[in-house]
């Protein structure tokens, strides 16, 4: 060892001791694992269900097999949904009254929902089993923040377009689809936009999903609403409502079941004893 490392290693040893008796010199207050112990705010019970992907206490139950009342026409928010209710799930309507959205408007929330592409289904690329859960309706058509629903099953397409992306922004982190016929699902965590005052950004979307289990969009943050074509841009809201697509291709239509919501309210106050 030469002298100039002799002299570090000597300067690092009489920091360390130096340290040492100073944490220990008589009289010294020792810190008490209390200091960082709190027991406010208190975190609200929820029982889980007893299957996974069922809900929770909390839930707020969209779509449990039975009927659509907690849906409506996207195209204007008041006119019923009159998707096909048939054997506990729920089937796109093609020609009906198109996209439905929730009655009830949401802000930060986890969203459960199960789809199905139809085992004959036909088409290829876009045209094929397509659909979308828009996670924030800002509008009639297409208008909000879209995570496409499709068959990406052997099916190729643009990979921003594919199933588990954010239409036209994210490339999923992996493909998870299951075969047609057979029942998928999303589990998704959405952190929606907040704006100022005078309608400008404040902080953006985000979302995180699961596909059939997997990790696909991992906090992804999103450049605005999700376009078909031009460049995605933010307009001002505070609530909206989710939407589910009734998509205008020729293919065979998909279905829904199992769709529940629970809303995620942060903590206003810092965590204190």
């Amino acid at each position: 060892m030469n002298r100039a490392l002799s002299l570090i290693a000597l300067l690092a040893v009489a920091s360390i001791t130096g340290a040492q008796s100073l944490a220990q010199a008589p009289g010294a207050t020792k810190p008490k694992p209390e200091a960082t112990e709190f027991y406010q705010p208190v975190p609200p019970v929820v029982t889980p269900a007893a299957t996974v992907g069922n809900p929770p206490s909390d839930a707020i139950i969209l779509f449990d097999g039975t009927d659509t009342h907690q849906w409506v026409a996207a195209k204007d928010g008041t006119t019923p949904a009159d998707w096909e209710v048939h054997d506990g799930v729920m089937t796109v309507k093609k020609g009906g009254v198109g996209n439905i959205e929730t009655r009830q408007k949401f802000k930060d929330y986890q969203l459960h929902l199960e789809w199905k592409i139809p085992a004959s289904i036909e088409g290829k690329g876009q045209a094929r089993g397509n659909s979308g859960v828009f996670l924030a309706s800002t509008g009639p058509g297409d208008a909000g923040y879209e995570l496409q629903i499709l068959d990406s099953y052997n099916n190729e397409t643009y990979t921003n377009g594919m199933l588990g992306s954010l239409y036209k922004q994210s490339t999923p982190l992996a493909n998870a689809a299951r075969k047609p016929g057979e029942w998928s699902s999303y589990d998704i965590i959405w952190t929606a936009p907040r704006f100022n005052p005078d309608g400008t950004l404040k902080t953006p979307a985000y979302a995180t999903v699961f596909e059939n289990g997997v990790l696909v969009d991992d906090h992804f943050q999103l450049k605005g609403q999700t376009l078909y074509i031009g460049q995605p841009f933010y307009k001002a809201y505070d609530t909206a409502p989710i939407k589910l697509q009734a998509h205008g291709d020729k293919s065979e239509p998909i279905s829904f079941r199992n769709i529940w919501v629970r809303e995620v309210n942060h903590w206003n106050a810092e965590p204190h004893n």
